[in-house]
C-alpha cells in the first residue's frame, strides 16, 4: 500500500481501526469467545501497523503506540477497551 499518497487524518483513522479490531478481539476474548478479527494472530495486521507507524514518524506526527500486550495495558493502569 502507498501510505505516502494518504492525508495525516486518512492514516490516523487507519491506526484507530487496527487499534478498534483489537480492542474487539480483546472483548470476545474476555467474554470467552473468538476474536472476530485475529489482529495480534495475522502478520499482515502488524505489517500494515509498522508501515503505518513508519510513514506517521517520517511526518513527524504524534500518535499513540498501540499495545499489543492487554496485559501491559491494564499493567500501566490504562483502562481496557470497551466493546466498541
Amino acid at each position: 500500500m502507498d501510505y505516502a499518497a494518504f492525508t495525516n487524518d486518512s492514516l490516523t483513522m487507519m491506526y484507530e481501526a487496527v487499534r478498534g479490531a483489537l480492542a474487539a478481539d480483546d472483548a470476545a476474548e474476555r467474554q470467552g469467545g473468538e476474536p472476530p478479527f485475529r489482529v495480534r494472530d495475522t502478520g499482515a495486521w502488524m505489517t500494515h501497523v509498522a508501515d503505518l507507524e513508519t510513514e506517521m514518524a517520517k511526518r513527524s506526527m504524534t500518535f499513540e503506540l498501540i499495545a499489543w500486550d492487554e496485559q501491559l495495558t491494564l499493567l500501566s493502569g490504562a483502562k481496557p477497551a470497551e466493546n466498541p
